[in-house]
């Protein structure tokens, strides 16, 4: 939300949750050749399908706007687009030596509702060699929180469930599903409230065995 709001375009958390779940669906369907997607390209396409819904069912005020830029609210989106992808590909860099760290010590997976393209991204990340299992939810056709794609992965990872850990910043699909299975279920809550503010502080009581604001308080937990 915040690259929108610094690209002048009004919208808020629930506006845009509705254009990101009609891009993130029409990305779910698309061909193979978003199968080769990498990280730079797929941002501009999710991007560009959720100015388009804004700009034919958003809010009235969001909608005048970007009618009002014509042809040029394409150009908006791929500024958009542009300074997610920087930003996204920044925090994946950071994250390369902590998980580098981890796979010393720990096996590590990834289960991700997404595209068809994780491998693609993860690879161009520098990621994808630390890495045991990679599941892609697109190719298996199942979607977090189906706890089907979760057991597709501890197969491959071949631990007792509670030997496992699960870090997501989705208490529903992540955390939970990760529970019900016996594996730690670690939220990811990220820059928000403090813990007693935050909406969801008293689901997550119930929901994860630990909460971390970022993923380099994974080194500091009691396993």
């Amino acid at each position: 939300m915040r690259h929108y709001h610094a690209a002048g375009v009004g919208v808020t958390r629930a506006e845009l949750d509705v254009a990101y779940s009609h891009a993130t669906q029409t990305a779910y369907q698309a061909g193979d050749e978003i199968h080769r997607h990498n990280l730079r390209d797929l941002v501009k396409l999710l991007v560009s399908h959720q100015v388009d819904h804004l700009h034919r069912h958003g809010p009235d005020n969001v909608r005048e706007h970007l009618a009002g830029l014509g042809e040029d609210r394409h150009d908006l989106a791929f500024r958009i687009a542009s300074d997610f992808a920087e930003e996204s590909a920044e925090g994946l860099a950071r994250s390369r030596g902590l998980l580098k760290e981890l796979s010393r010590e720990f096996k590590l997976g990834v289960v991700s509702n997404f595209y068809g393209n994780l491998q693609v991204v993860l690879v161009e990340a520098g990621i994808r060699e630390l890495i045991q299992v990679a599941i892609d939810s697109k190719h298996m056709r199942v979607f977090k929180p189906d706890e089907r794609i979760f057991v597709a992965a501890l197969k491959v990872l071949d631990l007792p469930h509670n030997q496992v850990a699960m870090v997501g910043d989705s208490l529903h699909k992540d955390c939970a599903p990760a529970r019900k299975l016996g594996m730690r279920a670690i939220w990811l809550r990220g820059h928000h409230a403090g813990a007693g503010d935050h909406p969801q502080a008293r689901e997550a009581a119930a929901i994860a065995h630990h909460t971390v604001d970022t993923l380099d308080e994974l080194k500091g937990l009691k396993w």
